[in-house]
């Protein structure tokens, strides 16, 4: 297969300009030119498009890729004909003569990649000829098709028809978050006993991860007002559990002066495409939405994900900051996580069709967000990779928690759990502790307790904070089918009754995100020095051009050049056209469209510049 490599890399380098493969790509690219099926597991920015690509410009005939969302398609279809490659798709946004046309075109051979959805594929099959010449089927987003999958979906599992329809024709199935019950159901469900499976490393290390606890009202929002500020001008999502938080996040941030835009599902088909558009054109910097937006979207200049509430399950928590720095550069997600996270989810998981599955995922999802190790080993051995060691770039990494003798902390609690004879939850027993004034507490007699007000040293939120720990130590579980009330545990009883001592990690207030730094309010005092370094300048006019020809070709920016291939074109400073087609990310194609008006932006800066 030495002729397979080398066709493979001299393509990628004429129409992406790369010199080498990700790890694994060219593994898989060889499998497929072999006649061979395959599953591959490679995380979001991880290369898996190229996986496909790359055989159907080296095969003859026309590659069909299956495709959930008619945003992936137009998104993928945009950025292969920028790099000069024939690419189309067939779908319901175009009219049905137009359609016609697409495929008297792969009947002509003209066009290398086809993106078709599930539900149009299975349609199209039985107009389709014998003699239309296919190379490969590669399935995106092959989770879907599995009832264990994070986000399965009915119109999948009729795929499972293509490999009758087609025996010879291998079929590649992509995605980006499976765990081992889903990759085998895939393999099942599609009839592809023999494929090959490719697992490739889900390490993300330009992510930073951050969780912050206990946080709500205004703090909450002070918290994410200064992380945002942290990423001014840059492209940012914040997801929330529902469409009426969703609403509200848009709402708040606007009136704060923020370019925010929301959705979600309920709304018109035309508002929510115009805002996706106006978001990849950059016109939009921040989109707050429901799991809805986002799947599938080859946006790289993404430099940070937030979630306003604990997500359901790890799959989807991990698919959905792996849509933040997908151009490899650093980018930054943060969670916030409550208590009343766990039980909202707890209570949708308890009415879904996989009860049992869904209760055990979001109890994994809720041991990573009360972690007090590093995040990043946690995350990658829920997909069964083991990371040897501290990751460094994660929170608790970078603030480790200080740990206290918590046994008094935990008595104190645990009797005032009790003496309620367990029929209360998580705030009625911090307003005992704290000896809250309300009227219902002294209406049910509370304040006459013998615990009443014994924790008044402390705060709502170090009781919300050493609660959860008490929760996530098995010190205390939740009766969520009575209420969310707090029941004590067999290991709790020896802790209340003196016969065990426990640790926990001492309650600070986060800090990073929810204060200003004394650097920071000195720099808005004028007391440093505020100069942008010399190629941050160049990247700010390179991007302010990028930004121009994408709106002459009506393309969103990141399709013209990654911010990637911006910090090399700054880094190098071309000024001639055979210096500009030597860059990374830079193909035959993109050199004709822009070496002109970008090397001429170079020499400018230069000239202004001469040091």
């Amino acid at each position: 297969m030495e002729n397979v490599r080398q066709k493979a890399l001299a393509v990628l380098k004429r129409f992406y300009g790369y010199s080498s493969f990700y790890p694994m790509q060219l593994d898989v690219i060889e499998c497929v030119m072999n006649r061979r099926d395959a599953v591959v597991l490679m995380p979001t920015g991880g290369g898996k498009s190229i996986c496909f690509q790359i055989p159907a410009l080296i095969s003859e005939g026309c590659t069909i890729v299956v495709s959930p969302l008619l945003a992936l398609m137009k998104d993928q279809v945009d950025a292969l004909q920028a790099n000069g490659i024939p690419a189309a798709a067939v779908n319901s946004t175009q009219s049905e003569a137009y359609n016609r046309e697409v495929i008297d075109e792969v009947y002509a051979g003209h066009i290398k990649l086809l993106y078709i959805s599930p539900e149009r594929l299975l349609t199209e099959l039985d107009t389709w000829a014998a003699d239309m010449n296919i190379s490969l089927i590669a399935i995106d987003e092959a989770h879907c098709i599995s009832q264990w999958g994070h986000d399965f979906r009915p119109e999948y599992s009729r795929l499972s028809q293509l490999k009758q329809r087609f025996p010879k024709v291998p079929i590649m199935a992509l995605t980006a978050t499976a765990d081992r019950l889903t990759r085998d159901d895939i393999v099942k469900q599609l009839h592809i006993p023999d494929a090959r499976m490719f697992i490739a490393s889900f390490n993300r290390p330009n992510l930073s991860l951050n969780v912050v606890r206990n946080l709500s009202g205004k703090d909450k929002m002070r918290a994410l007002v200064r992380f945002i500020d942290r990423h001014k001008g840059q492209s940012g999502i914040i997801y929330c559990l529902s469409r009426a938080n969703v609403e509200k996040m848009a709402q708040q941030l606007k009136q704060m002066g923020y370019n925010a835009a929301p959705f979600h599902a309920g709304m018109a088909t035309a508002v929510k495409e115009k805002v996706q558009r106006d978001f990849l054109n950059d016109d939009i910097t921040i989109i707050c939405a429901t799991i809805a937006f986002g799947m599938g979207i080859n946006k790289s200049n993404v430099r940070w994900v937030v979630h306003s509430n604990m997500p359901r399950n790890m799959e989807g928590y991990y698919q959905e900051i792996g849509r933040a720095g997908r151009d490899g550069l650093p980018a930054d997600t943060l969670m916030f996580y409550s208590f009343s996270d766990v039980a909202t989810l707890m209570s949708f998981a308890k009415e879904s069709g996989q009860a049992t599955v869904n209760i055990e995922k979001l109890r994994r999802m809720q041991q990573y967000a009360e972690a007090g190790v590093c995040r990043r080993r946690i995350l990658l051995s829920y997909f069964n990779e083991r990371l040897e060691c501290d990751c460094g770039n994660c929170d608790v990494c970078l603030n480790p928690p200080e740990r206290i003798d918590g046994t008094v902390i935990c008595q104190m609690a645990l009797s005032a759990i009790a003496r309620v004879n367990q029929q209360e939850g998580i705030t009625t027993i911090i307003d005992i502790l704290r000896g809250s004034r309300k009227a219902e507490i002294a209406a049910r007699g509370y304040d006459r307790l013998k615990t009443y007000g014994v924790g008044r040293n402390l705060s709502f939120a170090e009781w919300n904070a050493y609660l959860l720990q008490m929760l996530q130590l098995g010190i205390i579980d939740v009766a969520y089918e009575e209420a969310n009330h707090l029941r004590i545990t067999d290991y709790g009883r020896d802790i209340l009754h003196s016969m065990r001592q426990v640790q926990l990690s001492k309650f600070e207030y986060d800090r990073s995100f929810s204060k200003k730094t004394k650097a920071e309010k000195a720099k808005e005092q004028g007391r440093l020095p505020v100069d942008v370094p010399v190629n941050e300048k160049l990247i700010s006019r390179l991007k302010e051009l990028r930004y121009a020809v994408a709106k002459k070709q009506g393309v969103p920016p990141y399709i013209v050049f990654s911010d990637r291939v911006l910090e090399v074109i700054a880094a190098e400073k071309p000024v001639t056209k055979a210096a500009f087609s030597t860059l990374y990310g830079v193909g035959e194609r993109k050199t004709e469209l822009y070496w002109e008006a970008f090397t001429a932006a170079v020499r400018k800066f230069l000239e202004e510049n001469p040091r």
